[in-house]
This record gives structure tokens, sequence and C-alpha cells, in this order.
């Protein structure tokens, strides 16, 4: 037959239940205090302080703290693209990438990329006066990878 676990722990039976006790007690404290807090939050609702925050707020300082408004900047200039380079060039071309300050403009043919590479001095003026805090130094155009072909079959 095994001795108590009290024994072979070599524990004091007479502080075992005060111990068990000290736990439950404790429990009890935070219960306590969560009730408080709750009431606390009940009396203030309402108060200056206490309105919740809009979304679009709390998304503007989470950008702010973070590495994201150059992401931010980038998704907007690619959402107004066509206001940049007006509608027609907008549905022949898109923005690829921003990396280290080059910005990419994919093109879907080399007749595209031509016209686009003639407008790059606009084109960094405008993104340069309506998207500040986008650090643009260069702008390249970009045609179709070479093994790109286009067929436009056509039947009769």
């Amino acid at each position: 037959m095994r001795p108590p676990v009290a024994v072979t722990l070599k524990l004091d039976q007479r502080e075992l239940p005060a111990q068990v006790f000290e736990r439950y007690a404790a429990r009890q404290d935070t219960r306590k205090a969560r009730a408080a807090k709750a009431e606390a939050a009940w009396e203030s609702f309402g108060k200056p302080g206490r309105d919740p925050a809009r979304l679009g707020g709390v998304a503007a300082l989470l950008a702010r703290n973070g590495d994201w408004i150059p992401h931010l900047k980038l998704a907007q200039l690619n959402n107004h693209w066509d206001q940049v380079v007006g509608p027609v060039i907008a549905q022949h071309s898109h923005v690829v990438s921003l990396r280290e300050g080059t910005l990419i403009i994919g093109t879907e043919s080399q007749v595209w990329a031509t016209q686009l590479t003639y407008l790059i001095p606009q084109l960094t003026d405008t993104i340069r006066r309506n998207l500040e805090g986008l650090d643009i130094r260069e702008i390249r155009v970009a045609g179709p990878s070479a093994g790109y072909t286009r067929r436009w079959a056509r039947r009769r």
C-alpha cells in the first residue's frame, strides 16, 4: 500500500487546507476586481474619452506608426491610375511595383511602352504633386516579356 501524497511530498497536512483555501480566495479577489472594473466602465459610459474610435482613424494611426504609408500610397496610385495617365492609356498599362525608389509600369505591348516612355516627365510631376510621401526617384516602363505573343485569331 502506498503512503498518502502529502507524506510522499513531505507536506504538512495541517497547512494543506489553508493553502487550498488561499488559492480559492485569490481567485475570488480577481473576480471581485473584474466586477469592479466592469461596473466602473458602465458608470463612465458616454463620457469623453470613452467613445469608440472609428476604423479609419485606427487604420491611419497604425499606418503612421508602421511602415505602411508607401504601400498605401502605391495602392492609391494603382487605384487611380486612369486619373494619372488618362483612361485610354490606363486600359493598356498598370503599376507593377515600387522598389528602392524605382516605379515600374507594365504595358501590354511595346507600342504602349514607347508611348508611356515619352510621358515619364509628366508622370513624375503628377505623381509627386498628388501623392506626397511616395518616394519615386525613377520611373521605368516595361513592355511584355520577350516570350509573350498575342495572337489575334480571325475566323472568316
